[in-house]
């Protein structure tokens, strides 16, 4: 497939068919685009985050990652996402090749094996990172600017700020609160940046499954890689899965588009996959506007 003309992807992340899981645009090649293209496109195409590949060699690419709002130092369906399109363009007869996707602070390695109909991605997000636990007394307004309260937390688990790329604050509850819980008000980031976290996580530990949106609340998110990872961790750090256990965490059920994220721990290191399934694809034909390279490209 030609790669030389500037080409995008559209492809469906932690999905189990097409048009389910966590949409995705990927775009490449996109060696010298300006910044305010990449984030112009990002709001044009109205996903959740997309991504833009430059540098592309037989191995990997480099990646820059966009929501509506800002780039993002990590994010995890995004790099699944652009691996397994590398596959689709470069490798197609190939059952299965490693990836490194390089961003502007780490390199992910990504694997991904063809499937019938989609490819199957597994990145190595590494060792997490856990801050202090947090008592809920330290927490009343952050629930509630969830809808939550400290009653409806799970017993003998703690609030905790995990991090395998964004540092999340997990907030386990019970199924009826994880069902109820949604983000009031415009406060959350302010609240969460006491915590250092950038994202929260609303986690049911018994499905295991979790919600997120973007920290004003407008949009919820249907399958968060970059969560996965933590929540994960998290789980296994307090004993709620054996370490030696893959597992698959729901979310998306609330926002109409049920996704399954799979996660495993290798040697302490947490990897997280899914399916991705392709969507659609075409020819850009507006003209991004010229920059310096991106910052993980250099």
């Amino acid at each position: 497939m030609d790669i030389s003309t500037n080409r995008y992807f559209h492809v469906d992340v932690f999905a189990r068919s097409a048009l389910t899981g966590n949409g995705l645009s990927v775009f490449l090649p996109c060696d010298d685009w300006s910044e305010s293209s990449l984030q112009q496109l990002t709001l044009e195409m109205r996903q959740f985050e997309s991504i833009f590949l430059s540098a592309i060699n037989a191995h990997g690419a480099s990646a820059r990652i966009f929501t509506m709002q800002e780039e993002l130092p990590f994010a995890g369906h995004p790099l699944l996402g652009a691996a397994a399109v590398l596959h689709r363009v470069l490798v197609p007869d190939e059952e299965q090749r490693h990836w490194t996707l390089r961003l502007s602070a780490r390199a992910v390695q990504v694997t991904t094996r063809r499937l019938a109909g989609a490819i199957f991605a597994e990145m190595d997000q590494g060792f997490a990172e856990f801050g202090d636990a947090i008592d809920a007394a330290q927490a009343t307004d952050l629930l509630a600017a969830l809808n939550l309260e400290s009653g409806d937390l799970a017993q003998d688990l703690p609030l905790q700020l995990v991090s395998t790329g964004l540092p999340y604050l997990i907030v386990p509850v019970t199924a009826a609160a994880l069902d109820r819980s949604a983000v009031r008000g415009r406060e959350l980031e302010r609240l969460l940046s006491r915590f250092g976290a950038h994202f929260v996580y609303v986690l049911n530990p018994d499905v295991p499954e979790g919600r997120t949106w973007d920290n004003l609340g407008d949009v919820e998110d249907v399958a968060t890689g970059s969560a996965a990872g933590p929540a994960a961790a998290y789980l296994y750090r307090h004993g709620r899965v054996a370490a030696d256990r893959a597992i698959v965490v729901r979310q998306g059920r609330h926002a109409g588009r049920a996704s399954e994220l799979g996660a495993r721990c290798v040697d302490g290191r947490i990897l997280v996959s899914g399916e991705v399934w392709p969507v659609l694809s075409g020819v850009l034909d507006a003209t991004p506007e010229r920059g310096s390279p991106s910052p993980a490209a250099k």
